[in-house]
């Protein structure tokens, strides 16, 4: 019985701890994306425009690996110091690029909105 209700005690903490953009919609999440479309594809195989291919971009490693896209010197040098795009770093990306990598070429200002945070990384997961 004791230990039916610490593994239940436990349970209920880890579930608390999970990250609030967990739930996010991907499909709400593709009508977020319509905004990076001019800069950005997420096909597999999808070309570079302005920016890299998205396609997998959750849990790769920052500059590098997108179809030879040419990478800002900030991006490289975030890469080589073990950036990797968790969802915790999406989100803070996403946020505002230009201070999260110092340099970068993306000129987007960023995501404000939570719910439109938390739709953007369910798509771009749904895409990777």
């Amino acid at each position: 019985m004791r230990n039916a209700l610490f593994s239940a005690g436990l349970l209920l903490v880890f579930a608390a701890a999970q990250p609030a953009f967990a739930d996010g919609d991907a499909a709400a999440g593709e009508k977020v994306f319509a905004r990076c479309k001019a800069c950005h594809t997420i096909e597999a195989g999808g070309p570079n425009r302005v920016g890299p291919n998205l396609h997998g971009i959750v849990g790769a490693p920052a500059g590098e690996g997108r179809n030879d896209y040419k990478f800002s010197k900030g991006m490289h040098e975030a890469g080589e110091k073990g950036l990797t795009w968790t969802e915790d770093n999406l989100r803070k990306w996403l946020a505002n690029p230009r201070e999260f990598v110092k340099g970068t070429k993306m000129i987007f200002p960023g995501i404000k909105s939570d719910k439109d945070m938390d739709n953007i990384i369910a798509y771009l997961k749904a895409n990777s």
